[in-house]
């Protein structure tokens, strides 16, 4: 089985030397790197273009993400494509294990990601919906990051490729058009990247924000978005009561809501300190990437809604 590995960079100066050490110390070896720039510019071009005896480089300047991958697919010489994302790190054996439940006949394999921590806020916030280890995952609706997984060529063609239109989000995008058209996804639970979470609130608001817009945008989890806007609508309402008891049901409420998270930062913590402050932190950023994703919503759904987007 020969292995086509794709990814997509922009400006990613910081990670990208590391990213290709680590492709190239691969245990199972891809059989051609393809990388595609979306216009960088700061020195990633020039590691990239130092690499070019390694990868075959298509510059593209002003690509989004979803384009940068068809034209990798378009570019590639073999029907099993690998992605990576160039701000991870990937030990020997991830390419090995990726791939290991296409040889044993699935359509798409599902990798895991973990986050790398180093420091308090890391950890709080990976602690949103990042499961602590694949276990905690139900291979049935687990919806794989673009930062792992790999599929068989007529697998991405039957979808018609990464939808364009769409800025962030892609990757889940098709992650859905495969379960509806029930494709053998399978995991792979060892084929682990790891990721850098934001290093600044700031930072973060613009993630979230992005990743709920293109939610907005592709009519994606609805229900999700609903349901976040009614909780918080009645948690204001509850605050605003001159009752005691609607206030110790939001109480209740919040605290059965963060539980799970701050047990997941405590678990990546060690120092006692570091360990009660996550016990308040948390629930403070979980609430602070809520709002992040209900403006983002609202946002990707005026984007939808006056045809500034028109999905595909």
């Amino acid at each position: 089985m020969k292995v086509s590995l794709i990814s997509t960079v922009l400006n990613a100066e910081e990670h990208i030397d590391a990213f290709l050490a680590s492709i190239a110390a691969q245990e199972r070896r891809p059989d051609e790197v393809v990388v595609v720039d979306g216009g960088s510019t700061d020195g990633t071009l020039a590691r990239l273009r130092d690499a070019k005896d390694a990868i075959t480089l298509i510059e593209d300047p002003g690509a989004n993400i979803a384009r940068g991958r068809n034209r990798a697919i378009a570019a590639s010489a073999h029907d099993v494509i690998a992605v990576a994302d160039a701000d991870c790190a990937y030990g020997p054996g991830w390419l090995g294990a990726l791939i290991a439940p296409l040889e044993g006949g699935a359509d798409v394999a599902m990798g895991w990601t973990e986050p790398v921590i180093e420091s308090l806020l890391d950890a709080c916030v990976a602690s949103l919906g990042f499961p602590l280890a694949a276990a905690e995952a139900d291979e049935a609706a687990f919806m794989p990051s673009a930062r792992s997984v790999a599929f068989r060529r007529e697998a991405i063609d039957a979808i018609g490729g990464y939808p364009e239109w769409l800025a962030i989000g892609e990757d889940m995008w098709v992650n859905h058009r495969w379960r509806e058209r029930g494709f053998a996804m399978r995991m792979a639970p060892d084929a682990v990247a790891r990721w850098h979470p934001r290093g600044s609130l700031g930072a973060i608001w613009m993630q979230y924000v992005r990743y709920a817009r293109g939610d907005g945008q592709a009519g994606m989890y609805p229900e999700r978005h609903t349901l976040r806007f009614a909780v918080y609508g009645a948690l204001a309402v509850a605050l605003a009561s001159r009752r005691t008891w609607p206030k110790l049901v939001a109480v209740g409420g919040a605290i059965a809501y963060a539980r799970t998270p701050v047990a997941r930062a405590r678990s990546r913590l060690t120092a006692p300190r570091d360990r009660a402050i996550a016990t308040l932190a948390v629930p403070a950023v979980l609430a602070f990437t809520d709002v992040a994703k209900m403006c983002g919503y609202a946002l990707g759904l005026a984007d939808r809604l006056t045809g500034r987007v028109r999905p595909q």
